[in-house]
């Protein structure tokens, strides 16, 4: 039975530590065959006047949102078509990728680009899987279906997607797009 303990300063809340026990939970199982219940994660916390660095005592940093709650929050923006609010969750170099394109920057780029293709599309969502990318970076994949309405008034439904999505800081830096769009669209 494997067993993690982390130390942290004061200051976290519930929800964080719920986080952390189940992301440390998944690491464990990434590499060693245990069920979820097999593994134990023992969170010790010391107030921050019993924790010294370098002489001083520090405070603990603020959690990084949840990954997957941030992709989810704009996709719903995007869908509500509340650009405004998507655009506050996009981080700095922002680059989006869609079926067909080359980077796009700015959320009227891909407006501009859906504006001869479809009325309106939606997505139903099967999952999102968040993970640690490179460096300081963490990758959610959605995946799911795209609902919608051709130009022409019929309605599509059931076209398979998938989104990557990477985050620093909590703020969302490339949107990668994959669909089967283009091969509904080909029989519609």
């Amino acid at each position: 039975m494997p067993v993690v303990e982390l130390h942290l300063i004061e200051g976290y809340g519930e929800e964080d530590k719920r986080r952390l026990g189940h992301a440390l939970t998944d690491a464990v199982r990434f590499v060693v065959p245990a069920a979820p219940e097999g593994v134990v994660v023992m969170i010790h916390e010391m107030a921050p006047d019993a924790y010294f660095r370098g002489r001083n005592t520090k405070t603990p940093a603020p959690a990084l949102p949840d990954p997957a709650e941030v992709v989810r929050s704009y996709l719903a923006a995007m869908e509500a078509r509340d650009l405004d609010t998507a655009r506050a969750m996009q981080g700095d170099g922002f680059t989006m990728f869609f079926p067909g394109t080359g980077p796009m920057t700015d959320l009227s780029e891909l407006i501009d680009w859906a504006r001869p293709r479809y009325s309106f599309v939606t997505k139903t969502y099967e999952g999102f899987d968040a993970m640690p990318g490179a460096g300081d970076t963490s990758v959610v994949y959605c995946r799911g279906t795209l609902s919608g309405e051709w130009l022409d008034g019929a309605a599509f439904s059931g076209i398979r997607f998938i989104d990557r999505f990477e985050l620093l800081s909590g703020k969302i830096t490339r949107q990668d797009v994959w669909n089967d769009m283009g091969e509904a669209r080909g029989r519609a």
